[in-house]
């Protein structure tokens, strides 16, 4: 864990210095893996690109810096913006084809596909020396993110998970208070949102329906196994079924847990905990549907000492859970950014933001604008909106020439973190029948704390628990 402390220091140091004091510097002249086009505009190819794909394209094309040269999606329908906005690019639907293809014509990769998907696409683009901007969750499984950051360092590509928050100046403020020592060593923190806002804690539908003309729906399961298509799945509601989403987790942990895993150096846990929420289903209690992710979660991690700095508990809370105000906060006061935030409690003081680190506070809020902390870590000019930019301007340098906000080497332990939380919730629903009983069942997993291996990606007191480090792909599909 050294080497990710140290590029976390390393980039808190350094970022947005590139952003601020430029020059390009022709492609021809640079050379090396990924720098093809002759122009010094960065040639982009996105996959997935409906809806936050949509988004992230156009944030790209929007540097100035950087063409959409080919688009590739499974849903013409969700690809039919993004047609129209670039009608000079090429598309396609299957990203393996336009790979192949087109390699010679593309510097950088766009991922923005259902989160089953990105490793496998990531992955493909890299082993060509293309850059890669993936969004969040960076992957779907612990495995995958691993496989990814070394992969990234092996090619030498310049990477950027979709964390737009890591941008930002929230973030960096928090470091400056923290490192200042106004809130002493922090030992606890609390995180929370008001996700799902998509169905969970259900069974699979028992009735299949009719695939779209629009939709490759083959294309799409890709790494999952395969099952008749259902109404409702895309372009949303997959996130909440483990096949294809990793829940609430995943859509919101890389946002909001970020500060703390940033500002505290934390690396990977040492144990982990989980209790679920239930629904009800008629008369029934939500004991068993392993298909779908639950309703609600609450997740405790340990993570270590770091150097001089004590043991950091870490709650994550979805659904709606929120911890319990602190006494310094008004009781009139917006908790985080209301529905989502995360609390420091320190020896000496407290402090709280929100999604993307924004609305930093101290505690009370009237510290805030009392706290005379010099400036010490440098902005990412525009902060959270120059994220595009922060990535764009690191392909065209080359690799290791600019800081990135979130580069693998720090965005890929991130997503460790995140994913050991749906570990322990799926846990949950490991079970096995009673000897006196075959008609029910013991749920071991419920009842213990997970000890981690980070190293060794291995839970080492509930080898049943194992199975969720490393899924296996479908037949044809392969990492």
């Amino acid at each position: 864990m050294t080497s990710i402390k140290s590029s976390r220091r390393k980039f808190i140091q350094q970022a947005g210095l590139a952003a601020a004091a430029f020059t390009i510097v022709p492609r021809h002249v640079l050379g090396g893996k990924g720098f093809l086009a002759p122009s010094d505009t960065l040639s982009v190819a996105g996959i997935g690109v409906g809806g936050m794909g949509n988004g992230d394209i156009n944030g790209i094309a929007g540097t100035n810096k950087a063409v959409i040269s080919f688009l590739c999606d499974v849903d013409d329908r969700r690809a039919a913006n993004a047609v129209t906005k670039f009608p000079k690019a090429k598309y396609y639907k299957d990203f393996r084809v336009m790979l192949e293809k087109e390699h010679k014509s593309i510097d950088a990769v766009s991922v923005s596909t259902p989160d089953h998907n990105h490793a496998v696409q990531a992955m493909a683009a890299m082993q060509l020396g293309k850059h890669v901007y993936v969004q969040k969750p960076l992957t779907h499984d612990i495995y995958e993110a691993r496989m990814l950051t070394e992969a990234a360092k092996k090619y030498k590509v310049v990477t950027q998970m979709g964390n737009q928050g890591s941008s930002g100046d929230g973030v960096r403020q928090l470091m400056e208070w923290y490192q200042a020592g106004l809130i002493g060593d922090v030992h606890t923190v609390y995180c929370w949102t008001n996700r799902p806002v998509w169905p969970q804690g259900i069974p699979w539908p028992a009735q299949k329906a009719d695939v779209p003309k629009e939709l490759d729906w083959d294309l799409w399961l890709g790494t999952a196994p395969y099952k008749d298509y259902i109404d409702n799945l895309v372009p949303f509601n997959w996130r909440g079924w483990w096949d294809y989403g990793t829940g609430a987790l995943g859509d919101m942990a890389c946002h909001i847990v970020e500060p703390p895993f940033r500002v505290l150096e934390l690396g990977y846990p040492i144990d982990v905990q989980a209790s679920v929420g239930s629904v009800y289903v008629g008369e029934f209690r939500r004991g068993y549907f392993p298909d779908s992710c639950p309703p609600s979660s609450h997740i405790i991690m340990t993570f270590p000492e770091r150097g001089t700095k004590p043991k950091v508990k870490v709650h994550w809370m979805d659904g709606g859970i929120q911890p319990e105000r602190p006494e310094e906060l008004g009781p009139n006061e917006q908790f985080g950014d209301g529905g989502n935030g995360a609390l420091f409690i320190g020896t000496k003081g407290k402090m709280m933001c929100g999604t993307y680190g924004i609305l930093p506070k101290l505690l009370p809020t009237s510290r805030t604008e009392e706290a005379k902390v010099p400036q010490t870590i440098k902005r990412v000019p525009n902060g959270d909106r120059g994220h595009y930019a922060n990535w764009v301007e690191g392909c065209l340098a080359g690799y290791g020439k600019t800081e990135l906000s979130s580069p693998f080497e720090i965005a890929g332990p991130l997503t460790e973190m995140v994913l050991m939380g749906n570990l322990a919730i799926r846990s949950h629903d490991i079970r096995f029948p009673r000897k006196d009983n075959p008609n029910q069942f013991d749920y071991p997993g419920r009842d213990i704390k997970l000890l981690w291996d980070g190293g060794n990606m291995k839970i080492t007191n509930f080898d049943e628990a194992n199975q969720f480090v490393k899924r296996e792909y479908r037949a044809g599909w392969k990492l």
